[in-house]
């Protein structure tokens, strides 16, 4: 999976998820969220995702999250904690790593890491890759994030034939790479995303990357979708938890 498909625009997620975005409004925009250039259609669409997915209060209350990323690793997030555990399934690697400041703890091949340029490289890539693996599950929540500007591109219809109101997704100043494009196809009657597309540079006209937004189920307060398609195996196992377990954060 291309880690940096994801990270221009999850950064202002992390921004907003670290740091206490206040449910007090409906669904207020993160900080640099660029509303002066966003459509007043686009911005309803995306509240109405918002109170799709569960509401703005149930997603800021909502604490930790385990899922499996599609068959390649597991992830453990504290959200308010700002903490993630990834352990690989295919390599043995296992990666504890502070998403505040990227301290953390790496276990490869069995042994615990201590020289600081494998503790470097390793955190690094454990934050990248909540970056990217995150994203494919929460997106529908970070449709207002830092640094987004949000288009209403009209009524589409779905790969499957669904109605669909079409939101563009653009960036700046954000990540490492800012010139990104995202199609997001959002239901006329359930208000969930249905399908999204990715595009390396915002001049491309043809995406990189389709994929439908299926099997919703509801996980605690929120709803959340792990089907991505034929081509990949599913995001599974996805749970909701009010606390993490003890010590998962601390130790191997």
């Amino acid at each position: 999976m291309n880690l940096t498909v994801k990270i221009a625009l999850f950064s202002g997620f992390a921004i907003c998820c670290l740091s206490a975005c206040s449910p007090k409004i409906g669904n207020p925009p993160a900080a640099g969220f660029n509303a002066t250039a966003s459509d007043t259609r686009a911005l309803a669409v995306a509240d109405a995702v918002m109170k799709a997915m569960g509401g703005r209060k149930a997603w800021d209350e909502t604490r930790c999250i385990y899922w499996n990323f599609f068959g390649s690793r597991t992830l453990m997030w504290d959200k308010k904690a700002g903490m993630c555990r990834i352990e690989w399934l295919k390599r043995p690697l296992k990666v504890i790593v502070n998403l505040n400041d990227g301290s953390g703890k790496v276990m490869l091949d069995g042994m615990e890491q201590t020289h600081p340029d494998s503790l470097a490289k390793y955190l690094d890539l454990g934050k990248k890759v909540w970056i990217n693996d995150a994203y494919w599950l929460f997106m529908p929540f970070k449709l207002k994030d830092s640094g987004v500007t949000l288009k209403y591109l009209g009524e589409s219809t779905t790969e499957q034939g669904a109605s669909a109101d079409l939101l563009q997704l653009t960036f700046a100043g954000v990540g490492v790479t800012p010139d990104n494009k995202y199609h997001v196809w959002v239901d006329k009657k359930s208000h969930l995303v249905t399908q999204w597309a990715y595009f390396e540079k915002f001049s491309d006209e043809k995406p990189r990357i389709v994929t439908p937004w299926a099997d919703y189920q509801r996980h605690g307060k929120i709803l959340l979708s792990g089907d991505r398609g034929k081509e990949r195996a599913p995001i599974s196992q996805i749970r909701v938890m009010e606390m993490p377990p003890e010590g998962v954060f601390e130790r191997f």
